[in-house]
């Protein structure tokens, strides 16, 4: 006889994104194994976040606070109410030679949280692992979202609530760009501008967000949700301009908003 080494081709690369949905609903995914060798091969599907080494792994100092070179954690946030925020089905089988095999993936978290994620592996008789595959998503309370910025989180969340920065006081020290989405007020977001002087005419410091509606079982496919910023006149005095100011999204859409900055003539560069 002659040994044969396992190959498998899957249908999704190193990361698996989710995207968002809204807490307490479910979206799934499928990706698919195909058996490219000779022989039947069987294969068992493993999550990090079910490792019966899981407790002692989190042992270790938390990922942000360590060198970004040493971050080698994929499980990020959990469900609070203790059930997995990630499943897949099938979890074992076999896949005969030149066949496929599709999984699907669900994702069902419970609160709200950007950092959703679990490291799944397709390993092959026991022993062999065919394929690491990071899984992403991303959770709100409600479907409108924004995109963009700094993080002002980190990914390894606590359970202790945080209050937010007063939006008003913010504004103030024009730190804030005051975003209203269907007459909700969302959360500060930081975003850092650029701008370099040279002798010719220097161009504006620019950065970009991202609005969006996440698309849900209930959410009508046509129907438009409107945003827009507060302010403007006090954000145009120093310097910024947003384009576009105000607009609509559908459930599903995401619309990309132009942010640039050049100094006013009264700017204190010290």
């Amino acid at each position: 006889g002659h040994g044969v080494t396992p190959s498998t081709v899957c249908s999704v690369g190193d990361v698996l994104n989710m995207g968002y949905v809204v807490a307490l609903e479910k979206v799934t995914s499928t990706f698919k194994i195909e058996n490219t060798c000779p022989v039947t091969l069987q294969y068992a599907i493993q999550l990090d976040s079910l490792s019966p080494t899981r407790d002692k792994d989190q042992q270790a100092p938390p990922s942000f606070i360590t060198p970004s070179l040493q971050q080698t954690e994929l499980v990020g946030t959990q469900n609070h109410n203790g059930l997995s925020v990630f499943s897949i089905f099938p979890t074992e089988g076999e896949i005969a030679a030149g066949k496929s095999q599709d999984f699907v993936v669900t994702f069902s978290p419970d609160h709200e949280s950007l950092h959703y994620s679990d490291c799944l592996k397709v390993v092959l008789f026991g022993q062999k692992i065919a394929h690491v595959i990071q899984i992403k998503g991303a959770a709100k309370d409600q479907p409108m979202f924004v995109e963009g910025g700094v993080p002002l989180d980190v990914p390894i969340e606590s359970l202790a609530v945080t209050l937010p920065v007063s939006i008003q006081e913010a504004l103030r020290e024009g730190n804030v760009l005051p975003l209203t989405l269907h007459k909700t007020v969302m959360k500060s977001i930081l975003l850092v501008l650029e701008y370099i002087e040279g002798e010719s005419s220097p161009a504006p410091a620019e950065t970009e967000l991202k609005v969006g509606v996440i698309r849900t079982a209930h959410s009508e496919s046509k129907k438009k949700t409107e945003f827009s910023f507060d302010s403007l006149p006090l954000l145009q005095r120093k310097g910024f301009t947003i384009d576009p100011a105000k607009g609509t999204v559908t459930p599903g859409q995401v619309k990309c908003i132009r942010v640039s900055w050049v100094p006013p003539a009264d700017f204190d560069v010290s």
